[in-house]
């Protein structure tokens, strides 16, 4: 009789058996989270987090959306968290995208009628705005937080990106430098809590993982004319990883006729985790949003 292959294991070496899991297209190994509310959900969320983290960051936004009847659901990128892949590398931005829609379809498997609603922060929400726009009517709406739509000015100028595109054809595997984590918010105790969460990866972004941001933030640029889904974006003035001038170009081109913008002056990045007024007032912002999109969308048929 053949040997029976060892069970496959997370970066961190705990048997994905025991965990929640989903294997995606490529036969890799990703880790889950489920926030299920006691009674009967109402709607499904799909969170979708940013680059070098992983989705166990959303559980504070998970629970208040919980409180909604909402089923909150998420999944570890690859490359990210407890899912499977050299660590912030993907063949193609479009892996993430792909893996996202096959775990949308899961879940709606079993709650077919209920509308889905996406949430992205920073890398996440360029991942949401790709999935919006591949289904056109699929999504009853979409919360965004420092969506990375074009690249930092300081990261990005012309010699940069021509310098990468070379530098990926010899040394995909080079390290640009860490994510500065003083830069993602202006709480202390949030920026120490992302200094010691030993999921988050801090080997420094790679070449080859440049170059897939920049060919998202060219498939995100093609993409907002053709996006149509109603959506709530959200974004700091002072944002040094994803420029605020993307929300104003979103705001622009999308041609959703549901768009609402509020800028938070003097917030860094991540605002979910930023000072508790700002906070406070992005809690309120979305579960307000999201539970009046989600009224409209039960009132009328299900997407």
């Amino acid at each position: 009789m053949p040997e029976e292959s060892p069970p496959r294991r997370t970066p961190q070496n705990v048997p994905y058996q025991d965990l929640p899991h989903l294997v995606n297209a490529d036969g890799q190994y990703l880790f889950c989270r489920y926030w299920k509310p006691s009674g009967t959900p109402k709607a499904l969320v799909f969170v979708s987090h940013g680059a070098g983290e992983h989705c166990g960051r959303y559980d504070d936004l998970a629970q208040m959306l919980l409180r909604l009847d909402l089923l909150v659901f998420a999944h570890d990128h690859v490359g990210h968290g407890q899912s499977e892949g050299e660590r912030m590398v993907v063949s193609d931005f479009q892996v993430f995208v792909r893996d996202v829609l096959q775990h949308v379809d899961l879940v709606q498997k079993d709650h077919p009628r209920l509308p889905v609603f996406l949430l992205g922060h920073s890398m996440g929400g360029a991942i949401a705005i790709l999935t919006a726009a591949e289904r056109p009517r699929h999504f009853s709406g979409m919360v965004l937080i420092s969506p990375l739509v074009v690249a930092s000015p300081e990261s990005a100028t012309t010699f940069k990106i021509l310098a990468a595109r070379v530098l990926n054809l010899v040394m995909p595997n080079m390290s640009l430098g860490p994510i500065d984590s003083s830069v993602i918010s202006r709480n202390k105790a949030e920026v120490e809590l992302y200094n010691s969460d030993p999921l988050i990866c801090r080997a420094g972004l790679k070449v080859c993982f440049g170059i897939q941001l920049l060919n998202a933030v060219s498939r995100v640029e093609r993409a907002l004319p053709r996006l149509t889904v109603p959506f709530l974006l959200l974004q700091g003035s002072a944002d040094r990883l994803c420029d605020s001038r993307g929300a104003y170009q979103l705001m622009g081109s999308a041609r959703s006729p549901d768009k609402t913008l509020k800028i938070y002056e003097g917030a860094y990045h991540v605002l979910h985790k930023e000072l508790p007024e700002v906070t406070d007032s992005v809690f309120q912002e979305i579960n307000a949003w999201v539970s009046q999109r989600m009224a409209a969308a039960g009132a009328g048929s299900p997407p």
